[in-house]
């Protein structure tokens, strides 16, 4: 099915109005778990947490650095219910659940950039592996499914249309950055054919990077940063979507977006689409974080289609 194409032009539902993770740092990427009703959210951790089996604590910067990320599992409007923290994965640019076909009695399986490089802290391959409450996870463990699709990349991140079953996979390599499109079910085999392979665009722009995620034939990618302390009540800090056709790698459309524009602060922080009953329709919904430093919140708007 090619899918529906998402109106970028639209102001956007709010769906999620700054509510809190378990910590108070930015919410880096979020998911949706239809099936039982949750949202996942990674965060990067701040200073001075100590996890079990760690003889002490760590700063913020630290934690970057190592790719730590805290994993926190919502409600569908926010509400918080449980925690993993991943050690040594990466920035969190990207999450994407899988429960549909997942094993282990109804197992919810979750799919992160993993092997994170300690010079940049971003994922140098993708991993797979089972949520599990409460617990601390390492990317080395033998419980994360590791794929390295193109080895020597770096900032891997994907994201997955369970309904067409495909994966897009963004990667990074010496002064190219690029999406490649697979079949889900051969990616998972660990055979690694791209249906397309193309370079990212928008990059000339010098916007940061902030999520991506695909229906169908199109892929949407989000870009920007957050709005200065000084210029807080302006709604004119740049939040871009592209919308690119799969077929032939192309934008077919580019907008500016004022969602969310009354937030402060107003940092665009992941992409990921909403299909089943809690939507009237599909919406391409889009996170932010709002507040101080130190404390931050997030926020959900969804997108309907054209």
């Amino acid at each position: 099915m090619p899918g529906d194409r998402f109106d970028l032009a639209d102001s956007g539902a709010r769906l999620i109005h700054e509510k809190a993770l378990h910590h108070a740092t930015v919410m880096q990427s979020f998911a949706f778990d239809e099936l039982h009703g949750h949202v996942y959210a990674l965060q990067v951790m701040p200073g001075g947490v100590q996890l079990p089996g760690e003889s002490r604590t760590y700063t913020h910067a630290q934690r970057h650095d190592a790719g730590d990320l805290c994993l926190n599992r919502l409600s569908m409007r926010g509400k918080l219910m449980g925690r993993m923290y991943l050690k040594g994965f990466g920035h969190g640019t990207a999450i994407s659940v899988d429960s549909s076909r997942s094993s282990g009695g109804g197992a919810v399986t979750l799919w992160v950039e993993c092997d994170a490089n300690p010079a940049s802290g971003y994922g140098r391959a993708i991993g797979r592996f089972p949520y599990a409450e409460n617990t601390v996870l390492h990317s080395a463990d033998r419980r994360v499914t590791v794929y390295r699709p193109h080895p020597g990349s770096a900032a891997n991140c994907a994201a997955l249309d369970l309904n067409n079953r495909r994966l897009l996979l963004r990667y990074a390599l010496p002064e190219r950055r690029r999406y490649a499109l697979y079949d889900l079910d051969t990616f998972a085999a660990g055979v690694f054919r791209p249906l397309i392979d193309f370079a990212q665009p928008g990059l000339d722009l010098g916007l940061p990077f902030q999520g991506m995620t695909l229906d169908g034939d199109y892929a949407y990618q989000l870009m920007g940063s957050g709005r200065a302390t000084n210029s807080s009540s302006k709604p004119d800090n740049t939040v871009l979507l592209h919308c690119i056709d799969l077929r032939t790698g192309r934008v077919v459309q580019q907008h500016k977006s004022q969602a969310g524009h009354q937030l402060t602060h107003r940092e665009p922080e992941g992409l990921s689409v909403l299909h089943g009953s809690q939507a009237e329709e599909p919406q391409l919904c889009m996170g932010f974080a709002s507040g101080p430093v130190g404390g931050r919140k997030f926020s959900l708007y969804g997108l309907p289609t054209l």
